[in-house]
């Protein structure tokens, strides 16, 4: 049986723990083409390569501070290999400031046939390859999502969709191992529905737990990967809100309960939360007073993009301004990340829901 050597295990635990360097966390920029284009169709503009590229360069190409904030960057296909007119890749600012480039790896959600509505993720087959790849153009980690649901009409999450989904993140992570790349392992669970922080708890309890099992299983090198979770709130349709500081303490501990201490860090997904509703859970869950061995921070898309989006609307005139808004929502949720967030100043986007029924990427 083929481990990693101990100069690959040196280097994926160095590649993870610079991703989630003190204050640092992770620019989610990995959208589908069709996602990205529901995006910039909300402001009206056209989804073509160039105001795609657009849109990815006025984000890479923000004051060189935001590398106080920023320990990588998740890139789509697409985005990795794009050209500015000049020749010059688009990715090209990130690696002169050292951010670490991720890439998405997983091919999207398929049904799981024998449940209800279930799914799995496709992206396995011709992985090895791909990372292969991935790894000669200059990437140091990759991100592959699966996704589990909760209705408790249906008894959901079953037992083999959480089974089939932790084996199919394990297999993930192995490869992305065995190849030089760390794996961040997502396991997401939606915010849809009407459940309550407490099911909320319990399932992911139950996700993580079994994620952890398997990952073990499959000799995944735990200290060279990383984690990309849900934050334990209810269901967007719950009745009964619940406090920032009550989100945190349920979701730190869960994670005492199922994440093994030799995770570098745990890079959160904003989940359709507003961007500052994200931000304050983020402090919440890093203010919380118990042991916590593990780096706490944002692997943030929407929740760093929305504002930046409105801003810019798709002209040149307002690239400044809004890479200037880009720039306090790092700064914001780095902050966040060193339980330093003392709230901002009201802003309406910022404030805006981002849910999206059944999101895909």
């Amino acid at each position: 049986m083929a481990y990693l050597t101990s100069e690959q295990k040196a280097e994926l635990k160095r590649i993870a723990e610079s991703i989630v360097a003190p204050g640092k966390g992770i620019l989610a920029a990995d959208e589908s083409t069709d996602t990205i284009g529901k995006r910039l169709t909300s402001i009206k503009v056209e989804n073509t390569e160039a105001n795609r590229r657009a849109y990815r360069n006025l984000l890479f190409t923000a004051d060189e501070s935001i590398a106080n904030y920023l320990g990588g960057v998740i890139l789509y296909h697409e985005t990795l290999y794009q050209k500015n007119d000049d020749g010059t890749l688009v990715v090209d600012p990130l690696k002169k400031l050292g951010i670490n480039i991720g890439i998405k790896v997983d091919k999207g959600l398929v049904p799981l046939p024998g449940t209800q509505n279930e799914t799995t993720t496709q992206g396995i087959d011709g992985l090895a390859e791909r990372v292969q790849q991935y790894k000669k153009e200059g990437c140091s980690f990759a991100k592959f999502r699966c996704v589990i649901k909760i209705d408790k009409q249906l008894g959901l999450p079953t037992d083999i969709a959480i089974q089939e989904n932790a084996q199919v993140l394990a297999r993930y992570a192995v490869i992305c191992q065995s190849n030089g790349l760390v794996p961040i392992v997502e396991p997401e669970i939606l915010i849809d529905g009407s459940h309550n922080l407490e099911v909320a708890s319990r399932v992911t309890e139950r996700v993580l737990a079994c994620v952890y099992k398997t990952l073990v299983d499959h000799h995944c090198y735990l200290e060279g990967s990383l984690l990309k979770p849900n934050m334990v709130t209810p269901g967007v349709l719950c009745e009964n809100k619940v406090s920032a500081e009550e989100v945190g303490l349920a979701t730190v501990t869960t994670l005492r309960r199922t994440v093994p201490a030799a995770v570098p860090g745990i890079t959160f997904l904003s989940g359709g939360q507003s961007e500052c509703e994200a931000t304050l859970h983020l402090n919440a869950i890093n203010a919380v007073q118990l042991l916590k061995p593990w780096a706490l921070t944002f692997s943030f898309g929407r929740a760093l993009q929305a504002s930046v989006l409105k801003v810019w609307g798709g002209k040149s005139e307002n690239l400044a301004a809004a890479q200037k808004v880009l720039l306090e929502r790092a700064r914001l949720n780095s902050a966040a990340a060193l339980g330093k967030y003392d709230g901002e100043d009201s802003k309406e986007t910022a404030g805006e829901s981002l849910f999206v029924k059944n999101h895909v990427y």
